[in-house]
């Protein structure tokens, strides 16, 4: 008997789309960026440099702030439908509710600070995260209201709504940091890629005086600045989003020099790579030099 293969009817099996693809999709909507634009504009103007910036970004954590907060705004809110769904007491519920509520304003405040200096992709992605948390927070609000009025069954479905919209923000923030880096200290590798001991970097007289430059040692791309016959040494890439920080202007912080990255106005302590300004979090790696007597300038990673 001859055998057949029946034809596949077409439009009969949906090919799946990972989320991941639908974030890829995400990053490249260009429709959302006339109000990315307008928005972070307006947040970078009404903080300007200063310390409720610094302290915004994270600067005197080590580590950017928003994730710390998000995670005790989120765990509010979670407590409450858990407390919901084992009918363990609808007052813990209200007070749970509260309290996420409350800690939203200080995470808002330092999300918003953090995603005005994102790459424009990280940006977009940011910008529906934000979305999807405020829809949340409408969610929660009207369910305490329900609450507080008596409509307890209404009040916990709508709390449920919150949590779900809270879960989607909470994906959304993980692609940001994780797959998109957004926070994540881009200068961490250069440690593991420089060996121990001295390195020969160039000769002294072949670095201009006063004018930053970048050189290559091996994988490593590194920030030189010669005065006189001084030279520091920094890892060029910012450990914000990897802007090249021999592009950026030497300037005087707190009595200290400073190198200001070009892309988003960190601010590095020349001497040894700390963080003056955000919004970088982590200090740039630094390195020691000397000086050779046939004029050959050698470094090592500081300690």
């Amino acid at each position: 008997m001859e055998e057949t293969t029946r034809p596949r009817r077409a439009g009969k099996t949906a090919r799946r789309v990972p989320s991941a693809e639908l974030l890829d999709g995400l990053e490249r909507a260009t429709a959302l960026d006339r109000p990315i634009a307008v928005i972070s504009k307006k947040v970078r103007r009404r903080l300007g440099p200063g310390k409720l910036r610094d302290v915004l970004h994270g600067v005197p954590m080590g580590h950017p702030l928003h994730p710390a907060l998000a995670v005790t705004t989120f765990g509010c809110l979670l407590s409450a439908s858990v407390v919901d769904m084992t009918k363990t007491g609808p007052r813990a519920a209200r007070t749970l509710i509260l309290a996420g509520l409350a800690s939203a304003v200080p995470t808002v405040a330092a999300g918003l600070t953090d995603w005005s200096t994102l790459h424009r992709e990280q940006q977009r992605v940011g910008f529906v995260h934000a979305m999807t948390n405020a829809t949340a927070a409408l969610c929660y609000a009207g369910s305490l209201l329900l609450r507080f009025t008596g409509r307890e069954r209404a009040g916990r479905t709508l709390g449920y709504a919150g949590l779900a919209a809270a879960s989607a923000g909470a994906h959304l923030g993980s692609h940001m940091s994780y797959r998109q880096a957004a926070g994540a200290n881009h200068a961490e590798s250069v440690s593991h890629l420089m060996p121990l001991g001295w390195h020969d970097l160039c000769s002294l007289k072949d670095l201009p005086n006063g004018r930053p430059v970048r050189r290559r040692l091996g994988y490593i791309d590194l920030f030189v600045l010669r005065l006189g016959d001084d030279v520091s040494v920094l890892a060029d890439n910012c450990s914000h989003l990897a802007g090249p920080l021999h592009q950026g202007r030497v300037a005087m912080e707190e009595g200290e020099a400073c190198i200001v990255c070009p892309w988003h106005g960190s601010a590095f302590r020349i001497s040894d790579g700390r963080v003056m300004h955000g919004p970088a979090t982590s200090r740039q790696p630094a390195f020691q030099t000397r000086l050779r007597q046939d004029g050959v300038i050698q470094v090592r990673p500081a300690e």
